[in-house]
């Protein structure tokens, strides 16, 4: 017991100060952006005076150290500052757009779990046999075809083509019109539903043919129940961290996609903000991000050490 409350303070300390490194990360790489933010929000003929009142306004007359230290200090109140173009707060813009993005990553985790585990198991039973082989290279091939062009192909054949689904979704409600967000869940899906799928395949392969497995069918345990409450557990605990950094793949897949479909969510936001040089609400978005990467990584470490408790040793 000593050793797991060790392992898990070890790697919450791990994850703030990672969370620590990424918010100094993101301050000096939005402040190595070409250009400058108090010309770019000037306009086309910019006044010095008005350049000179907007960097007043927005501290850049200040030496980034002490912005840098007065950005952490309102993070640590909640504070992720203020939009440079609508003088809202960055937290109006991140609430106002988060509906849509998770209501796209919630679908397509639903979706993304049930079907890799029944493609990894399926592909794993018939091993070597016309199914593995068929699952094994549709996998590889859609996995090769990177999203936004996979995009486009979905909605040639079935937007403008078939005439089945709308291609955008632009001017709809996602919740009063769900059609709009088959095209790009599926596109979201695409590349995690074939790794995982081939990871649970592999695993699986990997613990049916383990000396427990043989043991227990000779004590006359129903094959099913070794295969779903033995062998089935061993193979998703590679699989978890690969679910975490899907769910972190997610967080960029989604700004392609939302850009794609025309779905006003994070990714939408993030691009407007970048267009405009809106440089407090990038940060704050890619605080997000980065964040929520880590959190999914320390969850996924801490899961996987509760399934395979020797890596306790190794850890």
């Amino acid at each position: 017991m000593a050793r797991v409350t060790t392992f898990v303070a070890r790697r919450l300390s791990l994850g703030c100060a990672q969370i620590l490194a990424v918010a100094a990360l993101i301050f000096v790489l939005t402040e190595a952006l070409p250009g400058d933010a108090a010309v770019a929000l000037a306009g086309d003929q910019p006044d010095p005076d008005r350049i000179a009142a907007i960097r007043e306004a927005m501290d850049l007359d200040r030496p980034a150290p002490e912005r840098f230290l007065d950005w952490l200090a309102g993070l640590a109140r909640g504070d992720l500052g203020v939009s440079l173009v609508s003088t809202r707060p960055v937290s109006d813009h991140l609430s106002g757009a988060v509906g849509p993005t998770l209501l796209l990553a919630g679908l397509t985790l639903a979706l993304l779990l049930p079907i890799a585990l029944g493609l990894g198991v399926l592909a794993a039973r018939h091993e070597g046999g016309p199914v593995d082989r068929g699952v094994s290279a549709a996998t590889l091939a859609v996995y090769a075809v990177p999203e936004f062009a996979l995009g486009v192909l979905l909605v040639l054949v079935f937007a403008l083509r078939l005439g089945w689904l709308p291609p955008t979704a632009l001017g709809s409600d996602p919740l009063a019109q769900p059609a709009v967000l088959v095209l790009p869940v599926l596109v979201l899906l695409a590349r995690p539903v074939c790794s995982i799928s081939r990871l649970v395949r592999a695993g699986m392969i990997d613990a049916l043919a383990a000396p427990y497995t043989a043991q227990a069918l000779r004590y006359g345990v129903a094959p099913a129940r070794v295969r779903y409450a033995h062998a089935l557990p061993n193979a998703i605990a590679p699989a978890t961290q690969q679910l975490a950094r899907t769910i972190d793949w997610l967080l960029g897949g989604v700004v392609v996609v939302e850009a794609l479909f025309v779905i006003p969510g994070l990714g939408s936001v993030l691009m407007d903000a970048v267009a405009a040089r809106d440089v407090p609400v990038m940060q704050g978005l890619a605080l997000v991000f980065g964040t929520v990467t880590v959190l999914l990584n320390l969850g996924a470490d801490l899961v996987t050490h509760r399934l395979v408790p020797r890596s306790e040793a190794a850890a």
